[in-house]
């Protein structure tokens, strides 16, 4: 008898042994996608010992800031990790959506409008970088949210950042901006969350041995090709693909930028042209994400430099608000991605990315409000407001990129009337 019941035993324990690594392999192929911490590890390398300061790095006593939407915490931790590793000092701000969509649901005007004066003075005095974490729990949590109040309560901060703008202006600020992917962002571009992770590995080199090495032998080509656009006396820009027909003046005193290390990844050629001189009309195939909001289907039409109709399938009364805004009706930057240095293949529900997606077209995008002062062909720091207002540099606190993917032609009108085309299908052709 006993032995009867050792054999038994033996065999329930075989089938509970089966029972549990069958579950165990279960719970394996449904546990989300996590980074390695390698990759992690490298991804901080990139924002830290790269990405800040011009694709310098940060210095040892320099201060950082560091803002993380809660999700980003993993990546977080290993920036903050590789800041002391460098000898800088982090000031961390962790963020919860949660309380963003308290504060619009329940705030009166004058609690939306209130501004911390002192508090962000001593903070813009005091940092010398930023890094910004996207990491949306829910890219949609303020769906539901008043536009007007979202945007209202977006002005508060306005002073903060132009005091941030003046300290770019005078070389004593950088910044940059990276993402973290979430289950929820990865469903919103219709793709898993591994391959959304796959995405951004690809897009920021973390495949690399040394990502950073990498990074500066990209800049160093993109160089290039900004190197032979400067060169081009150019006077206007004329944009045309289907459902575009747009004409751009650049400006005087302009020049092209790109590879400076502001937005990981970052592989668009870019300019803040007169927004004087715009005309005509553009379309943009890809969703715009803005506000906790999904804008589809958007078209601009502009005339003698401000938007005069804007459309959209989807959350049309948002566009609308949006450009609403002081001077958010007004072009603040041109861009355009070479698909032969972006790695990005997929849509990816994130401005950040999709800005610079590649693809088989590349992608040409406009940012409505802000102008970006570096763009002045000159000393920044001798410029007054006036005087980048003079030349059509546009001041707004707004500044969103909207993007189109579609094939498109870009001719060059030159100072002397001829003209040449500098970019087709997906290709900078100079």
């Amino acid at each position: 008898m006993n032995g009867t019941k050792s054999v038994k035993r033996g065999r329930a324990a075989s089938k509970a042994s089966k029972t549990v690594r069958s579950v165990k392999k279960a719970s394996a192929k449904n546990k989300p996608y996590v980074p390695t911490a390698g990759m992690l590890k490298k991804y901080s390398d990139v924002l830290v010992k790269f990405a800040l300061n011009g694709g310098a790095g940060i210095k040892k006593g320099d201060v950082v800031y560091l803002a993380a939407q809660q999700p980003g915490l993993p990546l977080a931790k290993a920036i903050y990790k590789t800041i002391l590793e460098v000898g800088a000092h982090p000031i961390v701000n962790i963020i919860d959506d949660d309380f963003k969509l308290l504060q619009v649901t329940n705030a009166s005007h004058n609690q939306l409008t209130y501004f911390p004066g002192k508090y962000y003075r001593g903070l813009a005095d005091t940092i010398d970088h930023w890094i910004r974490v996207v990491a949306e729990e829910e890219p949609m949590y303020l769906k539901s949210a008043d536009p007007t109040k979202v945007l209202l309560s977006n002005q508060a901060a306005r002073t903060f950042r132009e005091w941030l703008d003046e300290k770019e202006d005078q070389g004593k600020f950088t910044w940059t901006l990276c993402l973290y992917a979430t289950e929820r962002m990865a469903q919103e571009a219709g793709i898993t969350l591994k391959e959304y992770w796959e995405q951004i590995s690809k897009a920021c080199f973390l495949n690399e041995t040394n990502p950073v090495v990498k990074w500066r032998r990209v800049f160093r080509d993109l160089q290039g090709v900004l190197n032979r656009l400067n060169a081009l006396p150019i006077k206007r820009l004329h944009v045309e693909s289907a459902g575009t027909d747009l004409w751009i003046t650049l400006g005087e005193k302009r020049r092209w930028l790109g590879g400076s290390g502001r937005n990981i990844p970052s592989f668009e050629i870019f300019t803040s042209p007169d927004w004087r001189g715009t005309e005509g009309k553009i379309s943009f195939d890809m969703p715009l994400y803005r506000y906790g909001n999904v804008i589809k289907d958007i078209k601009l039409e502009f005339r003698r430099g401000h938007v005069v109709k804007a459309t959209a399938s989807t959350n049309e009364r948002m566009l609308k608000e949006l450009i609403k805004q002081k001077n958010a009706d007004k072009i603040g930057e041109f861009s355009l991605t070479d698909t032969r240095f972006s790695k990005i293949t997929k849509f990816m529900a994130e401005t950040l990315f999709d800005e610079n997606f590649g693809g088989k077209y590349g992608n040409t995008h406009i940012a409505v409000g802000k102008s970006y002062h570096d763009t002045y062909a000159g000393d920044t720091s001798k410029m007054t407001e006036a005087q980048f207002a003079k030349l059509g540099f546009n001041r707004s606190q707004e500044h969103t990129d909207i993007i189109s993917t579609t094939d498109r032609v870009v001719t060059a009108v030159l100072k002397d009337g001829s003209e040449k085309v500098i970019y087709r299908k997906g290709k900078f052709v100079i």
